[in-house]
């Protein structure tokens, strides 16, 4: 996972995976019978873990459902600081290196964001009685892992944290229109 994320599933040798997880090929053939199937168990992992490690830690210090949204994109805007501007997100960055004809690859990856994307419409749902009535909450969850990545890269491409604040400083303001009363 984390070779996938620092180099990019192309820049990753068989050899460097050999090497990080201290085995013999051996080892690694017996359990993957290709780095493409050890990609696959590496987005399996992803969508497996979105729920412990990205939405439970959240969610139990968190009642409020809109709330909810912004811890999770504040967890994303610790790991950007934290890793001083490097951080990627590790799903957005395969799916722009795999090739979309990956059959086995690209469902697994959408399946991540769709799951991501199910978090936030369940925060959404949550908080219907408080949105209006004609919004489409699936989309509006689209539009937050939208801005999501977006901020993301640009503070990346920028070594800044301005960009990510400036994108999720406007998301909460469409948020704080959405929920004032008609």
């Amino acid at each position: 996972m984390f070779l996938f994320w620092e180099r990019g599933y192309n820049a990753t040798a068989v050899a460097d995976i050999l090497e990080r997880a201290q085995a013999n090929s051996g080892s690694f053939y017996y359990f993957f019978k290709s780095k493409e199937a050890l990609l696959d168990a590496v987005l399996d992992r992803y969508l497996n873990s979105l729920e412990e490690i990205i939405v439970a830690p959240v969610f139990e210090k968190e009642p409020d459902p809109i709330a909810r949204i912004f811890g999770i994109l504040a967890g994303y805007r610790d790991r950007v600081v934290q890793t001083n501007y490097t951080y990627g997100c590790p799903l957005g960055r395969l799916v722009l290196e795999i090739d979309p004809a990956n059959e086995s690859a690209r469902p697994r990856l959408a399946a991540n964001f769709d799951a991501w994307v199910g978090v936030i419409n369940r925060c959404l749902t949550d908080a219907e009685d408080r949105l209006p009535a004609d919004l489409n909450l699936n989309d509006l969850a689209q539009f937050v892992l939208t801005v999501m990545e977006g901020a993301v890269m640009q503070s990346r491409a920028h070594g800044s944290i301005q960009p990510f604040d400036a994108s999720i400083s406007q998301l909460k303001c469409y948020f704080d229109r959405l929920l004032l009363p008609a």
